[in-house]
């Protein structure tokens, strides 16, 4: 199992990002989301300073954002690649049947996925994964590559720091009401 010091701030700047967007959200009351701190248990934990200097993840976290926008309920997980190419892998199964349940409930659920080497954030619904999820399960690839990715829903960075994904979400939310009508897609 990881350990908090082994995965040190991995993914930080799209945390970054992601928190500066949803507070400028929260600011304008376009949408209400809230970071969902990734449980860990305190190995270590020095005496004079109180400090946790040593710590295993919890494998049950869910995913890394839950809020709401305009009343609808989202939930998504923020990921980073470094290569063209996403080991399916870096999403497990627990955080799929989060989503899933989550849009059962008549949610959302997404990935914001930023190519760090391209400097490029998309949107990935959830219909996507599940794509990509079951094909891994059923034999095929277990990873996604850069070019199997919706460019319709890239994500415009704004001055390096703003990561707007209202508009990407906005287009899955007419996908779904186009297979709600039967109009599929």
């Amino acid at each position: 199992m990881p350990t908090w010091k082994s995965r040190g701030l991995r993914g930080s700047a799209l945390e970054d990002m992601i928190n500066y967007t949803i507070e400028q959200y929260s600011t304008k009351k376009l949408a209400l989301i809230q970071k969902i701190p990734t449980p860990i248990k305190p190995i270590n934990i020095d005496q004079e300073t109180r400090h946790i200097t040593l710590a295993y993840f919890d494998q049950k976290s869910t995913v890394d954002y839950i809020g709401a926008v305009q009343g609808i309920p989202i939930c998504f997980d923020a990921k980073e690649s470094a290569v063209d190419t996403f080991p399916l892998q870096n999403i497990h199964e627990h955080q799929v049947k989060f989503m899933q349940a989550m849009e059962e409930q008549n949610g959302i659920a997404f990935i914001l996925l930023y190519y760090t080497h391209r400097h490029e954030a998309y949107y990935v619904p959830l219909s996507d994964i599940v794509f990509f999820w079951n094909r891994g399960k059923n034999g095929g690839r277990k990873s996604f590559t850069y070019d199997e990715i919706d460019k319709t829903l890239q994500i415009p960075i704004k001055n390096g720091v703003f990561l707007h994904f209202l508009e990407q979400l906005q287009l899955d939310l007419l996908r779904h009401a186009d297979e709600s009508n039967g109009n599929g897609t």
